[in-house]
């Protein structure tokens, strides 16, 4: 994506608002063009300013998954972004399954942010390495990877294809022009994968991949 990315931000911290809007309007090549402080506010900005990406924490009045939902159901194109300090795994799996583009930890400098919102509105999706790792843990606790080779053997040839490009950061979009596929095909494709590898998301299954990967890679 090319020119000035249009970002609008929902905390009920309003100093903690205005830090990201300073930081990102120094840095340059964002423009701000909204706030907000509930979920609300959100979809009221999703609705009218239609914001290339909409940063949104969890914990605000109204929920910030709440949010998600309403407004990916009414403006399935809205990128989201959650900016948030919760670590706990049923928080992330819910933003990943409910179709966020990224979910960074507050703890991020600000030009590591804005490389974040880059890659983001150029198409990838992105989630913090810590809690990466975490949910890969916790997938290797409930699916020990001794199987892994063998539940990734399930997957057709071009399952695999799609899936070695979701776990290199491709979005759908993406896989389909590099695959010339319709997009509507490489979400099929997805849907069977994560019912043959067992897993609630895009980015397990990507977690999945990496891990086969790095084991398979010679050292």
């Amino acid at each position: 994506m090319t020119g000035t990315i249009r970002i609008a931000i929902v905390d009920d911290h309003p100093l903690f608002r205005e830090g990201v809007t300073r930081s990102l309007s120094e840095i340059g090549g964002f423009e701000m063009v909204g706030e907000g402080a509930t979920a609300q506010d959100a979809e009221r900005l999703a609705a009218t300013m239609r914001p290339d990406i909409l940063l949104l924490d969890i914990s605000m009045p109204g929920g910030g998954l709440s949010a998600v939902a309403s407004i990916l159901a009414n403006h399935p194109a809205q990128k989201i972004v959650m900016l948030t300090v919760s670590e706990v795994n049923a928080d992330v799996t819910k933003a990943l399954n409910a179709g966020v583009n990224g979910y960074v930890l507050k703890g991020v400098g600000s030009r590591g942010l804005a490389d974040i919102l880059r890659n983001v509105a150029a198409g990838e999706s992105y989630l913090s390495p810590t809690l990466s790792a975490r949910l890969l843990s916790d997938l290797q606790s409930q699916q020990p990877t001794d199987g892994l080779a063998e539940r990734l053997r399930q997957l057709t040839d071009r399952q695999t294809e799609i899936l070695r490009l979701v776990a290199e950061g491709l979005s759908n979009k993406e896989v389909a022009l590099r695959l010339e596929l319709q997009e509507k095909t490489v979400k099929h494709h997805m849907t069977g994968v994560l019912s043959k590898l067992n897993v609630r998301n895009r980015t397990e299954a990507a977690l999945m991949m990496r891990e086969w990967r790095d084991r398979d890679r010679p050292s």
